[in-house]
């Protein structure tokens, strides 16, 4: 670890000696820690004895083990502790500062922490080099907002709702916009507190000093969005649903073969678009690249249309793996819509050792999960463990990492502050 203090876990990955603490429960937090941890940062879980996180609960459940599936995926690579996170009793105030002063990074979508008697002037003060990541819906005050919209609830599709990013997916109106999943606002949110996190801690060892990030999900979404915002700035112009249609360039899509599957055709660009006509047999004389396959103007127009008919004409006459085969041999983006078990069996997702074992901590049972993204040649990441048991690491991290005697834990179990 940092500063030469004693290890918790083996040493791995590329974030091996960085330390975290998170506090909190579904989805994004735990989602970031679980990021890091991946890559070998030492991470701490407190979960709130007698309830842990919500995502133990989540359905569905295997059938193997009884536990939620989210969980034995999400939750490996953490140590769980059980506290009563609330620093309004002295006690536990102790207990949390001295943990504050043991790590580098605190992650935490509490929201209310000023309740909890939580404040970042005096984790700064406790640790002047750590990094404090809060992660909510609309954000913090401290950071602007409208008094009314700061400190509203949110889970994912609020922030996908909030962020415009609902506005642009499913078919185009009159129909619905739609919610995408599995919980998209979530991980994106926990990969932007992830990078904030990282950027943070970086900035800590270089200057000694430590800071606040401010996670919202609603920015985390509205961030992915491209020239959505910059059409409306620049050209007035509030972008319209379009659903699997690509206005801007074909073909680019969902197109669907002659078995009732789908495959997705990507032709980005004169040189694909020509080899794509090519290898589909198409006439690229009659549709030429500019009259029917580049800008609005031309896809929607009568021509562009009927290029996308005899498309889907094409596609209907073979198989989703014709098509595919026929359009990779040409260097065209191609591919079937695959199911979870069509990715497990594929040869590429195996070859690449994109599905790996462990322990389960509840169950005791092996589990098969996806693995470590994304890859590093000379610091892998790895899986040290399973998902844990409620507060499975108390005892350890009070005792190892604390100092905490015996008689001390014994009397924080009694008060019923740690579990």
């Amino acid at each position: 670890m940092t500063n030469e203090r004693k290890a918790l876990i083996k040493e791995y990955g590329p974030l091996a000696g960085m330390r975290v603490l998170g506090s909190g429960s579904i989805v994004a937090m735990p989602t970031a820690l679980g990021l890091l941890g991946d890559l070998g940062a030492e991470v701490i879980n407190i979960e709130r004895p007698g309830y842990g996180d919500s995502m133990r609960m989540l359905s569905p459940t295997s059938s193997k083990t009884g536990v939620s599936n989210g969980w034995m995926q999400e939750a490996r690579n953490r140590m769980s502790m059980a506290l009563e996170l609330n620093c309004n009793i002295p006690e536990v105030k102790e207990l949390f500062f001295e943990l504050i002063k043991e790590v580098d990074v605190y992650m935490e979508n509490m929201v209310w922490l000023d309740k909890l008697g939580i404040h970042d002037e005096e984790l700064l003060g406790v640790n002047p080099k750590l990094v404090i990541v809060h992660i909510s819906g609309f954000g913090r005050a401290e950071f602007g907002g409208e008094e009314g919209v700061i400190g509203r609830a949110s889970f994912d599709m609020i922030g996908q709702a909030f962020s415009g990013f609902m506005h642009l997916n499913g078919q185009p109106a009159p129909h619905e916009p739609q919610i995408t999943g599995p919980y998209t606002n979530d991980y994106v949110s926990a990969y932007m507190a992830a990078f904030g996190a990282l950027a943070g801690y970086i900035s800590a060892q270089k200057t000694g000093k430590g800071q606040v990030v401010d996670v919202s999900q609603f920015e985390a979404m509205a961030r992915m969005l491209c020239d959505n915002f910059v059409s409306y700035t620049e050209n007035g112009k509030v972008t319209a649903r379009s659903g699997n249609v690509n206005e801007r360039f074909q073909p680019y899509g969902l197109f669907e073969d002659k078995n009732g599957e789908f495959v997705t055709i990507g032709a980005f660009g004169k040189n694909v678009y020509l080899r794509f006509m090519d290898a589909a047999g198409l006439d690229a004389e009659k549709y030429t690249f500019e009259n029917a396959g580049n800008g609005v103007e031309a896809v929607m127009s009568a021509h562009g249309r009927a290029l996308d008919r005899e498309i889907r004409e094409w596609a209907a006459s073979k198989t989703a793996k014709e098509i595919e085969e026929i359009l990779n041999a040409k260097k065209v983006p191609a591919s079937k819509v695959n199911t979870a078990e069509d990715a497990y069996k594929s040869e590429h997702f195996q070859s690449r050792g994109d599905f790996i074992k462990y322990v389960d901590q509840t169950s005791g049972q092996e589990v098969e999960a996806f693995g470590i993204v994304p890859k590093f040649s000379a610091t892998p990441g790895d899986v040290w463990r399973g998902a844990p048991t409620m507060g499975q690491d108390t005892e350890t991290i009070l005792k190892e990492l604390l100092n905490y005697d015996d008689a001390k834990i014994s009397s924080l179990r009694e008060q019923g502050y740690i579990g």
